[in-house]
């Protein structure tokens, strides 16, 4: 496998976290941990499979922790790692700026 070079640090971020869903299931992850159903619950919107192939991706990637207790039935909880909570704190900033302009965003055509 090729290692990945990125052109800066915003490429490497993206990269990480690109797409729709990924930084709404870190979003939802900043409150603490969650098992699959509530995680689904708290994104509207997004299929059980899609879901399953991001958190997938996202434990790959070291942002998400996937804990499994022995338990009848099993019982799964995500969580943000470390780095997943230093990634969460850096798109904080974006989110705000993205509530304070919503309404001018939701009208472009």
């Amino acid at each position: 496998m090729r290692k990945r070079t990125y052109t800066c640090g915003l490429d490497a971020a993206i990269h990480v976290m690109g797409g729709k869903w990924k930084g709404l299931i870190l979003f939802s992850l900043g409150e603490g941990p969650l098992r699959f159903g509530a995680l689904r619950r708290a994104i509207p919107g997004i299929s059980e499979r899609v879901l399953i192939l991001q958190l997938r991706e996202l434990e790959h990637s070291g942002l998400v922790h996937r804990e499994v207790y022995r338990e009848v039935p099993p019982k799964v909880e995500y969580s943000l790692t470390d780095f997943g909570q230093s990634l969460n704190a850096a798109i904080e900033p974006l989110g705000g700026w993205g509530e304070q302009h919503m309404e001018r965003i939701e009208a472009i055509p």
